[in-house]
């Protein structure tokens, strides 16, 4: 039986033309296996907000964006605060009972917030999905009661909530502005998201 004659050349040829292929396999497969993986929008879309609140002065109102919904963050005046006390009698749903939007059990209470000087809730009108604006400004103005004591107007129908995001009464809206889950990381560090340490 002979033996077979390997060229030494041929098989360097064979190596390297083995090697080169194995590389453009990988760089090949290396962005078709990473299209799986989620992106960075879509990891922080779901992902919690953190949120430096310590530049918001009382009555201002800072806007972040949470799983693609506008989020609220309100500095109440001691003025707003008080205005609670008013509109308790005249909204819907002043214990935030309700289900369509469950409210945590660190928000049900009158001014709906972790810290009372914090509002924290959803821009979003539980009608139709219209997004509220400002109305921050107490008294008499175009759509809005002689008595308004300062809070939200839905623009589209005319539903009108607190500035505690609670709706009035004989409004379109079933139910208060939505509370998501957040948490104080530190005295100026809201996170939105999350409600439970690790």
């Amino acid at each position: 039986m002979s033996e077979a004659v390997v060229d030494p050349g041929r098989r360097t040829w064979i190596a390297i033309t083995c090697g080169a292929g194995a590389v453009g396999g990988v760089a090949v497969a290396v962005p078709f296996v990473s299209t799986f993986t989620p992106s960075e929008r879509a990891r922080a879309a779901g992902a919690p907000v953190q949120v430096d609140i310590s530049a918001l002065k009382p009555g201002e109102k800072l806007t972040v964006e949470w799983r693609g919904k506008p989020v609220w963050i309100v500095r109440r005046t001691p003025e707003q605060l008080e205005s609670l006390k008013k509109t308790e009698a005249q909204v819907a749903d002043p214990a935030s009972d309700r289900k369509q939007y469950p409210t945590p059990a660190y928000a049900k209470n009158p001014h709906r917030s972790i810290k009372p000087e914090f509002f924290v809730g959803v821009g979003i009108c539980s009608h139709l999905g219209c997004s509220p604006a400002d109305k921050f400004q107490p008294g008499a103005q175009p759509s809005l009661p002689d008595d308004w004591t300062g809070g939200f107007l839905c623009p589209c129908h005319g539903s009108t909530f607190d500035i505690a995001g609670r709706v009035f009464k004989n409004k379109p809206a079933p139910d208060n502005l939505e509370v998501p889950p957040h948490m104080y990381l530190s005295d100026t560090v809201l996170l939105i998201g999350e409600d439970k340490k690790a």
